[in-house]
């Protein structure tokens, strides 16, 4: 839907002049469950987004319309909880700003969007940081992007129960059109890396296996990668897995149970691919980025045990036409989508392959997605 059609929807509904911020979801290249252990990851913001359109009411109350969900919600300020539902997100960030020492305003809020729900594209992330940069300008709150990455972050942690790292929040405010971010999770500092290949499309794959990350096995892997740490941390002056090796690792393997071992091998293996990586892209070298993404997706399926079979199935075509450069499943894990490097030639009948094999497999259809790197959340003009 169009900012001009949101905003007048907005205006028929709460008779206000509103804001609106568009929310770009993101994708990952590389660099997967490494955020949350200090190290880096490869993300950018993509072509699917969230609008929030909002305006102040002059009332002690929150109001809110998801137009995606046909679906309005009400609240005082000071009726802000943890949930399951979408519109705990939205409480959460309005939490996270009071906490931080700003007071509390009612809002009329109007969302629409068009990131699928459940495929990995960081939906919750978007809506997050959107409403967060939103509700800054409409009460001219002076919050720095990273600011708003970390209030959307507690609200994720503290409201929805996901012990997420800062990635998907920093990718959608930090993103640039052509361009995936080189995040470093310890500084949080990133470098711009350049990805502009005409000869390429990026392809996401949605497996149609839905996660619910706060209720799968998300938060047991951040617990492993913990417990690893602690146990390293007996023997090696090191802080995260970012500073192991896996000499290190191996020379402590006695002493950790094996899914430990698994999952933090991955981990400090993941985190050098991510840097090679990094340094491909500025070479132009996509056969050997591509590579990596086999790798990563090897490692996720086998070590570090978030892959599913519907997942594993889609990789395996793509590994088996020479004219994709890499593909790997993408986000948490349990489900979501696949992200497919292509030679633009090769897309359609890659698609056409891949759609007929899925259904006889799987009797159901997956969704394609053409992604393009984009901007990060900014004001729309209507």
């Amino acid at each position: 839907m169009a900012p001009s059609e949101i905003k007048k929807i907005f205006q028929e509904k709460f008779g206000r002049e509103p804001i609106i911020v568009r929310a770009p979801g993101r994708i990952n290249f590389i660099g997967e469950h490494t955020d949350y252990n200090n190290g880096w990851v490869l993300p950018a913001a993509i072509n699917k987004e969230v609008y929030i359109a909002i305006a102040s009411n002059n009332l002690n109350e929150f109001r809110v319309l998801s137009l995606n969900l046909n679906d309005y919600q009400s609240f005082g300020l000071n009726e802000l909880k943890p949930g399951n539902k979408w519109i705990n997100y939205l409480q959460g960030v309005m939490s996270g700003i009071h906490k931080i020492g700003f007071p509390l305003h009612g809002v009329d809020v109007l969302v629409s969007g068009n990131i699928p729900v459940g495929a990995g594209l960081s939906s919750s992330a978007a809506l997050c940081c959107g409403f967060g940069m939103a509700y800054s300008k409409t009460f001219d709150i002076e919050l720095s992007k990273l600011a708003i990455a970390k209030i959307a972050q507690y609200a994720e942690h503290e409201f929805a129960g996901v012990k997420c790292g800062l990635m998907d929040q920093y990718a959608s405010l930090f993103g640039e059109k052509n361009h995936a971010v080189l995040l470093d999770c310890e500084s949080l500092t990133h470098e711009l890396i350049p990805f502009n290949f005409s000869d390429v499309d990026i392809l996401l794959i949605d497996t149609k296996v839905k996660h619910t990350l706060a209720e799968t096995a998300y938060n047991n892997r951040r617990e492993a990668c913990e417990l690893g740490i602690a146990l390293i941390m007996r023997k090696y002056d090191v802080k995260s897995l970012r500073d192991v090796t896996l000499d290190i690792l191996n020379d402590l393997k006695a002493d950790f149970p094996d899914d430990v071992f698994r999952r933090c091998s991955f981990v400090v293996q993941e985190i050098d691919r991510t840097k090679k990586a990094a340094e491909f892209l500025k070479k132009h070298n996509i056969q050997a980025f591509g590579n990596l993404l086999y790798q990563t997706h090897e490692g996720l399926s086998k070590d570090y045990e978030v892959s599913c079979e519907e997942a594993d199935f889609l990789v395996s075509i793509a590994k088996n036409n020479n004219k994709v450069f890499g593909a790997r499943m993408m986000g948490g894990g349990f489900g979501g989508c696949t992200i497919n490097l292509i030679r633009k030639e090769e897309t359609e009948n890659f698609k056409k392959v891949t759609h007929e094999k899925y259904i006889v497999s799987y009797q159901k259809e997956p969704d394609f997605y053409s992604i393009t790197l984009e901007q990060g959340v900014s004001i729309i003009q209507t």
